[in-house]
């Protein structure tokens, strides 16, 4: 049994009922939004978010129709986020597929991603619990800050891991969060039990993101972007600013600031990338990466039920060693 069948393996029912749950939430009347709808279907991914808010569900209650539709809720509202954050970065592909925006055009996109949000926010709705509709709004709240402030770092002439975590527990942590807090809260878990599924999924959504920022530095046909693809958008992660701080050298530094500017030619930012993989970057954020591994680990209960427990273990393994 590989890693994805262990962590499927014990809500494999549950899963198939909520992928149907997916499908027909995203469908439509108008032909033209039922196609760009249907081309988003087509390329969804893992389904990894709702895959833990049943676990999280499972390991202390029965899934019910109020995890199905909050776990859709977060689904859909990581769908939209993604369409809106394609438009705003300009991309052209998503994990080696072409984006909405390639495909169809940037107001098409914006208009669809709305929509999928309205969505959600009817699925959220149909928990009929208001502490999930509370949820699903601060997560969206948080996913627009994490970007709004990495717009912000643009312009910071500083290179601060604290500044790099910020970004990252509002933009992809706080998903994690939220749908093992979900899954928790949908089953009536005790108020300790959901802090510590938020706070495993907190650690578990701060290493996926490291991790997808590892990927930077490493072309990957498979990965859907091209080497130094991040800092052509002016983003220094954990790798550069490890790197940046500890050499603390001012040509480097200027290098790092054009970087950020948007003014670094294409040689300049491949010359930056092997200097980073050089002087250990890659090596320091790998480490960081699995410091919060066994963070998330340690916050499981041993009480929970064995193949949950082996579930969770696999999937936060799958998380770090996964290769796209």
């Amino acid at each position: 049994m590989n890693t994805v069948d262990i962590i499927k393996q014990p809500i494999t029912n549950e899963l198939e009922a909520f992928r149907e749950l997916f499908v027909s939430s995203l469908k439509s009347d108008n032909p033209l939004l039922d196609n760009v709808l249907a081309y988003i279907k087509n390329r969804s991914g893992k389904m990894m978010r709702p895959i833990l808010v049943m676990l999280v569900a499972k390991a202390y209650g029965i899934i019910d129709d109020s995890v199905r539709h909050v776990a859709l809720s977060l689904e859909l509202l990581h769908t939209a986020s993604l369409v809106h954050d394609d438009v705003v970065d300009e991309s052209s592909e998503r994990r080696g597929q072409q984006s909405v925006n390639a495909v169809y055009n940037n107001k098409l996109s914006v208009l669809v991603g709305d929509y999928i949000l309205a969505t959600c926010l009817k699925h959220a709705s149909l928990t009929k619990n208001i502490k999930l509709v509370e949820l699903v709004s601060d997560l969206g709240q948080d996913l627009s800050l994490g970007e709004v402030i990495q717009l912000a770092n643009l312009s910071n002439k500083e290179f601060s891991e604290e500044d790099y975590f910020n970004v990252i527990r509002r933009k992809t942590a706080a998903l994690f969060a939220a749908a093992a807090e979900c899954g928790a809260v949908a089953v009536g878990a005790s108020e300790k039990e959901v802090e510590c599924a938020a706070s495993f999924g907190e650690m578990l959504g701060i290493a996926f993101q490291i991790k997808d920022d590892i990927f930077d530095y490493f072309e990957d046909e498979n990965i859907g972007k091209p080497t130094g693809n991040d800092m052509v958008e002016g983003k220094l992660t954990l790798p550069a600013i490890y790197v940046l701080n500890k050499m603390n050298d001012e040509a480097l530094n200027a290098l790092a600031l054009r970087i950020r500017g948007m003014n670094a030619t294409k040689d300049e930012i491949l010359s930056f990338v092997e200097t980073v993989k050089k002087e250990g970057g890659i090596e320091y954020a790998d480490k960081v990466m699995r410091d919060y591994r066994n963070k998330a680990l340690d916050l499981l209960p041993e009480y929970i039920p064995q193949d949950i427990r082996l579930a969770l273990t696999a999937y936060i393994d799958y998380v770090i060693d996964r290769k796209k």
